[in-house]
């Protein structure tokens, strides 16, 4: 950042240099009106003629050296400060992700980002290009007619007035445009990522009068805005375009009575506009430095947003555990809601601990305090007899395997999603996890086998087939915890069974934490936790979870029809 913010300086002088370069010719024009075509003294005019030449030249060439060095600069910043905001995003927890939709900060790092390229390179190329023309100018002028010069800056305080009204009037109005662009960004991104359920439910009209109610609030704010700037700035154009009245008749006035030379008054007249462009320009460069103070506060609230789960100072790395997990009175809270409560239990290694409940029980909560996406708000979550907290976040992750019902696939190859967690593993380790998954069949019928490309978010594939490349992506860590979130809810009961085959027979040591709607899912577990509300409302086997005829006892009758005495095993 440091190269970054020299070169920055460094165009920004380019700027200053050249911008006041600009008085040295109309001075030239001066000596040539006054010491060449009048006195008809034509000795120096090669002279003077050559000098304008090569001052022209090298203005031209430091502003094409500036702007490459703008741009460039701005670039970079750009790219640095996206990839902080990406990195900032990834070290994130659920808590920043829940405050935060994606449009909102897609918005962030693609429109704000822009703006501040846009700043870097032409905005504050152009205040610098302001202030130094008009300074250098001015005080040029100054030395010429001091006189003239006080008239002509008469109109500063009005220009001055009235960009402090316009300033106070825009300023609210960018941070609400900016906020409807945010709302219009929001809804773009929902409604993509939702295209299937607006089209499984015909939804299509209502979707697009919802958004066009969004885009309509964003023009009518846009309007807002530029009427506005419609107000201003014609005001600021009226009071900047006197100057020009002001030369010629008062400058005028002057080389009439005699106060002041031909050569002065060129060089006055060809000057004036150097004092009318950047008072002209202050309303647009008002107008763009509220929009840069808008984006750089979406942009900055990002960067410096702290994340909520780190590593602690003296955490260690997790090698490779043993897999025994333990809950001891673990309770969660979410915005003053009570998510779990009070949550002990104990899972040995290699055990299968089965978590049963109805949807909002608490049950994906659970596991979130096991992989730290969530901290517990008392109590403490152990693995091999460690708080999960005493461990690095990464060494922690990559030793626990997730499979989830809602599952993410990204835009690659099968063999690549299954290996995302272990770039490094060989095909026919990818391969074996696949089978192990009860995947490999049908990646294998595929045009392309295990190269095949999936869509986004895993478009062309079924739930069942998405979730089987899950369970071979978990897997594939070889973890020593495996969590499985209704991961088999969307296959077959054969493909179940053989899954669970699978599962009790694998080539590495591992806990199972199996979370399901479905009692055949727990077909083997040492012991069964039945949650509701937030809490364990019951635990054992699945033989002495029938006998004690309670709430378990009645989702197994409801879901197999059965009302007489149950088996001891499924």
């Amino acid at each position: 950042m440091g190269n970054k913010r020299l070169n920055l300086l460094i165009g920004l002088a380019l700027a200053a240099c050249s911008s006041a370069m600009i008085i040295i010719n109309p001075l030239l024009s001066q000596r040539l009106i006054d010491d060449v075509i009048l006195p008809r003294n034509t000795e120096p005019l090669l002279r003077i003629l050559g000098i304008m030449f090569i001052v022209q030249i090298t203005r031209l060439a430091l502003r094409y050296l500036m702007i490459v060095i703008l741009e460039l600069t701005s670039t970079d910043v750009m790219t640095s400060v996206r990839q902080r905001m990406y990195d900032t995003i990834q070290d994130q927890d659920y808590t920043f992700l829940d405050r935060f939709r994606t449009g909102n900060l897609m918005t962030r790092m693609t429109s704000d980002l822009d703006m501040l390229r846009h700043s870097l390179a032409w905005i504050s190329y152009q205040l610098v290009d302001s202030f130094a023309l008009f300074g250098s100018v001015f005080i040029f002028l100054l030395f010429i007619n001091w006189k003239l010069t006080a008239c002509l800056v008469v109109t500063t305080p009005f220009i001055l007035l009235i960009s402090s009204r316009f300033i106070r009037h825009f300023r609210p109005r960018t941070m609400l445009l900016r906020k409807k662009l945010t709302e219009l960004s929001a809804r773009v991104a929902e409604n993509i990522g939702g295209n299937r359920v607006v089209k499984a439910f015909a939804r299509e009209e209502y979707e697009k009068e919802r958004f066009e109610y969004h885009n309509d609030d964003y023009r009518g704010t846009s309007y807002g805005n530029a009427v506005i700037s419609a107000k201003y700035q014609p005001l600021l154009d009226l009071l900047s375009q006197l100057l020009m009245v002001i030369t010629l008749a008062v400058g005028g006035l002057f080389l009439i009575r005699g106060v002041m030379t031909p050569g002065q008054y060129l060089a006055f007249s060809s000057l004036t506009w150097a004092l009318a462009n950047p008072l002209r320009m202050l309303g647009m460069l008002l107008a763009d430095l509220q929009r840069f103070h808008a984006a750089a506060a979406m942009i900055i609230e990002v960067c410096e947003s702290k994340s909520g789960i780190t590593d602690k100072p003296d955490a260690v790395k997790l090698i490779r555990p043993c897999g025994r997990v333990e809950f001891r009175q673990v309770s969660f809270s979410i915005a003053g809601t009570p998510v779990l409560e009070d949550i002990s239990f104990k899972a040995e290694p290699g055990q299968t601990i089965g978590i049963l409940g109805s949807t909002g029980a608490g049950k994906t909560s659970l596991i979130n305090m096991l992989l730290r996406f969530y901290e517990p708000a008392s109590g403490t979550v152990l693995l091999d007899g460690v708080s999960v907290d005493r461990y690095t976040l990464s060494s922690l992750r990559r030793r626990i395997g997730l499979a989830m019902q809602d599952v993410f696939l990204f835009s690659d190859s099968v063999e690549r999603n299954i290996s995302y967690g272990r770039p490094d593993l060989d095909h026919d380790s990818i391969r074996a996890r696949a089978v192990q998954a009860d995947a490999d069949g049908f990646i294998s019928a595929m045009d392309d086998g295990y190269n095949t490309l999936v869509g986004e978010r895993g478009v062309g594939l079924s739930g069942g087939q998405k979730q089987r490349i899950s369970l071979a992506r978990a897997l594939a860590v070889k973890p020593a915890v495996l969590i499985l979130d209704d991961t088999t809810s969307a296959v077959d009961s054969e493909t179940e069974r053989y899954i669970q085959d699978q599962l009790r027979n694998l080539d590495f040591p591992c806990t199972k934490l199996v979370i399901a709607q479905r009692i055949s899912s727990f077909r083997g577990a040492d012991c069964i936790l039945v949650m509701d509300k937030g809490r364990i409302v019951e635990r054992g086997t699945h033989g002495e979870l029938l006998a004690r005829k309670g709430f378990y006892r009645y989702i197994w009758s409801l879901q197999y029809g059965v009302s007489g005495e149950a088996p001891d095993v499924l």
